[in-house]
């Protein structure tokens, strides 16, 4: 048996008397009732669209046609974005391994 949703039980709940009799009554119910002991049936997954490799390029193509592809704005922008990240992150960097090259030269070495 299926475990109740909440709303169920807000409506057992509403619906039970006034002294939680129906509460009561739920909660036996639960108590007896057991999972049987014979295993349960899964189904067999469904396949849709036909398999191999025809299908899958079939597939592949639909959900690229469902693409929102960037304008040519949006694409300048991003790499703007990137070329400058890299520069940013290169100069660091570089003078990390400037302080460095000159911590290991006249204190290690």
């Amino acid at each position: 048996m299926a475990k109740e949703t909440r709303r169920q039980r807000r409506d057992a709940r509403r619906a039970g008397d006034a002294d939680g009799s129906a509460q009561q009554a739920r909660g036996r119910a639960r108590a007896v009732q057991r999972p049987s002991s014979e295993p349960v049936a899964e189904p067999t997954p469904r396949r849709e669209g036909g398999g191999g490799p025809v299908g899958f390029v079939r597939e592949s193509w639909a959900e690229l046609q469902k693409v929102e592809w960037p304008g040519r704005s949006q694409v300048v922008q991003g790499t703007v974005v990137v070329l400058i990240a890299c520069a940013i992150v290169g100069v660091y960097l570089y003078a990390a391994d400037q302080v460095f090259r000159r911590l290991v030269e006249n204190v290690l070495l």
